[in-house]
């Protein structure tokens, strides 16, 4: 999922709306390490790799940036190239089908120009396995011809500085992971942060908003500032239309379907399908997925995650299952094989 893709509903705005709801988006985003919220140690980490790199005139080493989405790698990829004053190229690993397509971009880099893949880990395996020279030797091989008489023949690449982002770090191959100079994993926000990120985002918004609301949308935004935005805006429309009424706020997340807990109506059907289908599990995800009408990949990116740290689900290598503090979020009493079960012992994040 990239993290600079707008509200779907921004397709079919008229021309000069659209730019301006272009602009305030990029407003939301900080252009430099003071004013990034959040994620203080890899801040600190990054901002010290850029000033060595930078103090002793050398290209800065290969960045992976690891973790939920988002939660800010797509920023920290711009304000990396802001900080070193160097062009920014982006891309997305779905986008990389073939080697030849990568090639064509390492080709055309300038030298010192940031280079980022955005779900990275998505990217064809013989693109990746062009980027191991790429990346240490700055050198690619362009292979010309077929069968007996193929030749491989070595473009040299001016010295770059590539900027990963995967959800999922333990797809990459290991020589390629091991290839980054440094690897940042990234961690969901407090409320606390949250709060911060909405209180700027409000006043690029233009929206008055106290502190009690805040502390609302905050707490349902399930420490990710792009959910956190997101509400933001839902919240924004809302108040144009309607006005400021009593508990406005609330209201708009509630037409919205985002609950106190901030699981939205996919999170529940799926804990509603898991508990009333398959009497809580263990049930493979495939299953549950055909059972609420969505993808697999869709649950296990975007619900599961959530409901793991709510501690309403487990993964066991068995299937998935409910704890039996999903069942008392329906007001249901957990069956015999679920009472008491916390998922403590047998639950996994995606992210390990």
């Amino acid at each position: 999922m990239s993290e600079d893709i707008l509200d779907a509903r921004l397709e079919n705005l008229p021309a000069d709306t659209l730019d301006k709801e272009r602009e305030i988006e990029s407003a939301l985003r900080p252009e430099d390490f003071t004013g990034f919220i959040g994620q203080q140690k890899v801040v600190a980490q990054l901002s010290l790799i850029l000033q060595a790199a930078k103090k002793s005139s050398r290209t800065p080493d290969h960045v992976l940036l690891a973790g939920p989405p988002g939660l800010g790698k797509t920023t920290l990829a711009m304000i990396i190239a802001n900080e070193l004053n160097a062009p920014l190229r982006i891309t997305s690993g779905p986008a990389i089908v073939h080697a030849g397509d990568l090639a064509s971009i390492l080709t055309t880099l300038s030298v010192g120009e940031v280079f980022f893949i955005d779900e990275i880990h998505r990217a064809s395996r013989a693109a990746l396995e062009m980027l191991y020279l790429a990346m240490e030797d700055y050198r690619v091989d362009v292979v010309l011809g077929k069968g007996a008489g193929a030749t491989a023949v070595p473009i040299e690449i001016p010295k770059f500085t590539l900027v990963g982002a995967t959800t999922r770090s333990g797809a990459l191959p290991s020589p390629l992971r091991d290839r980054f100079g440094f690897t940042a994993q990234m961690e969901f926000y407090e409320d606390k942060e949250i709060k911060e990120i909405l209180n700027r985002s409000s006043q690029v918004l233009g929206i008055e908003i106290d502190d009690n609301d805040l502390n609302q949308i905050a707490s349902r935004s399930r420490g990710t500032p792009r959910v956190a935005n997101r509400l933001l805006r839902r919240v924004r429309d809302y108040l144009e239309v309607h006005g400021a009424v009593e508990d406005w706020v609330d209201q708009a997340l509630t037409l919205y379907e985002v609950d106190p807990l901030g699981m939205d109506r996919m999170d529940r059907n799926y804990l509603s399908a898991l508990i009333n289908n398959f009497a809580g599990g263990p049930t493979g995800l495939n299953t549950i997925a055909l059972a609420v009408g969505e993808e697999a990949e869709t649950l296990e990116s975007l619900c599961e995650p959530y409901l793991v740290r709510l501690g309403f689900l487990a993964r066991t290598p068995r299937g998935r299952m409910a704890t039996s503090k999903a069942f008392n979020y329906f007001n249901m009493v957990p069956p015999a094989h679920i009472f008491g079960f916390t998922g403590e012992n047998g639950g996994a994040t995606l992210f390990d």
